[in-house]
């Protein structure tokens, strides 16, 4: 409805093109993905002072595993029940809500 006139964004071919460039300049890539050793969203302690870019997958495949391990964290999102998946804009929306309500507190 817009927004692409008004927020910055660009298209990336190869995700791991992106991350290797964005190691660069010291920002902190976090994944959000159920993975063995995953930090709980609730867990998750993000700093004013730091730069972060949020990696989501595809609803069924996921964040691929060579992102996953290029990644400084990956975040889990808790989940309960049998289903244990997102719609991304789910996803997208409770894991920016909770960092920057974490941020402004």
């Amino acid at each position: 409805m817009g927004s692409t006139e008004t927020v910055d964004w660009e298209y990336a071919e190869n995700t791991l093109d992106v991350i290797k460039k964005l190691k660069t300049e010291n920002v902190n890539i976090c994944s959000i993905e159920q993975a063995e050793n995953a930090t709980m969203l609730s867990d998750f302690k993000p700093q004013p002072t730091e730069k972060y870019a949020f990696v989501f997958g595809n609803e069924v495949k996921g964040v691929d595993q060579n992102v996953v391990d290029a990644s400084n964290v990956v975040i889990e999102i808790p989940q309960y029940g049998t289903k244990h998946s997102l719609n991304i804009s789910v996803s997208c929306g409770v894991v920016v809500w909770d960092v920057f309500s974490k941020l402004k507190s």
